[in-house]
């Protein structure tokens, strides 16, 4: 450390976290850095099951220095999360959720790695508790990699350790006004700025957990809450990356992650004005940033429901989606060098979806068997329109 200075600021932000906080509290306190090397900053959103008072009494007998700050609450994770990094004096920052755990040795783990490899970022593995965990990017561990050469884009969470530097040197911080997805923003914007990412993989630093109580931040979220913050990521991605092929390798995250499940199998299940309504907010975000870079990285039935969106045709939609619920396997068709399957409507002359919507571009499993492409693709040029970005100007205009 220099002087007064910690290695780590663990920053917790807790509303109603009990009894979830007294594990997080004691992982903090466990942790093989050793207590003279981590502060805790915890903010107190307005909690009325007695998660401040709580926060207030290990502060007095921890062994860490911890500082609480109590407040009114604020509607969202941002708010404390940008007051716990204004009072944080680490070198390095760790945003911990009051409902998860840290694995004994992770700030040990990641500082060394950072300290190591001059990284910006690290990323500690993480295990669900009751609850699914993002796993791809954790498969090995990497000394230095970086947004565009690993799977990282594919978990957003602040969940990670920050180099307080550089969050201070852009200015970064949580957008207090979003409904859903601040976090993402904050941690792709963090990727993209780094000098460096580093990723823990064989060690599990942290444990997200299921409340049993069902209480969790993104519970109940609707769907425009959803697609305006894919776009808010969309946006973000947009303005730090030209375009081209690292633009869209990564906005295929918005894409996959976050519209394609808004126009899946849920769709059947409810209203069909909600299915309309939904493809009437994807669509602008199909006309301003799908491109065959995109397009190429998806598997057919995920790039047919996208076009879905500016075609307009709910009921193509609800084919696909009826096809693959009823566990239908699709014909292969192959024909002038290409493959295609042929999920509903192929080969049909529907306006907005020619066969190329079809073609298969992705290796994948087709009623288990594997299905690649006749064809190799390579990056689009710059001047090179996609096929269905053709189509979705001109549907949209």
């Amino acid at each position: 450390m220099n002087g007064n200075e910690p290695d780590v600021s663990v920053i917790i932000g807790a509303y109603d976290a009990m009894p979830y906080l007294v594990r997080c509290l004691e992982s903090v306190e466990a942790q093989s850095i050793g207590a003279d090397r981590i502060e805790i900053v915890a903010v107190d959103d307005g909690s009325t099951d007695g998660t401040g008072e709580c926060l207030e009494e290990f502060a007095a007998r921890g062994k860490a220095e911890m500082r609480v700050v109590r407040q009114a609450n604020s509607g969202g994770p941002g708010g404390p999360r940008n007051l716990g990094l204004s009072l944080a004096r680490g070198r390095y920052v760790f945003f911990l959720d009051a409902d998860d755990h840290l694995g004994d040795e992770a700030l040990e783990r990641m500082v060394a790695v950072a300290d190591r490899a001059g990284t910006d970022v690290v990323l500690g593995r993480m295990e669900g508790v009751n609850r699914g965990a993002p796993q791809s990017m954790y498969r090995k561990s990497a000394e230095r990699t970086d947004v565009f050469s690993s799977n990282i884009k594919f978990t957003l969470s602040a969940q990670k350790l920050f180099r307080r530097e550089l969050l201070v040197r852009h200015d970064l911080h949580f957008d207090e006004g979003m409904r859903l997805g601040e976090d993402a923003l904050f941690t792709m914007e963090a990727y993209l700025r780094a000098d460096g990412v580093s990723v823990v993989g064989d060690y599990t630093c942290y444990y997200l957990v299921g409340r049993d109580d069902g209480k969790h931040v993104t519970k109940g979220v609707d769907h425009a809450a959803i697609i305006e913050a894919a776009h808010a990521l969309m946006k973000l991605i947009a303005a730090h990356v030209p375009p081209g092929d690292r633009r869209d390798l990564l906005m295929v995250r918005p894409f996959v992650t976050s519209l394609l499940p808004q126009l899946g199998p849920i769709v059947l299940k409810q209203p069909d004005e909600r299915g309309r309504d939904k493809l009437g907010l994807v669509a602008p975000l199909m006309d301003a940033y799908w491109t065959d870079g995109v397009a190429r990285r998806l598997k057919v039935g995920q790039r047919l429901r996208l076009t879905c969106a500016p075609a307009g045709r709910f009921d193509v939609l609800k084919d696909v989606l009826a096809f693959e619920r009823a566990g239908s396997v699709p014909g292969v068709v192959q024909r002038d060098g290409h493959r295609y399957l042929a999920y509903p409507h192929f080969g049909a002359g529907v306006e907005g979806f020619p066969d190329a919507v079809y073609e298969v571009r992705v290796a994948e499993q087709v009623g288990g068997e594997p299905v690649t492409p006749l064809q190799a693709y390579s990056a689009p040029g710059p001047r090179g329109a996609s096929f269905v970005r053709r189509v979705v100007h001109r549907l949209t205009r």
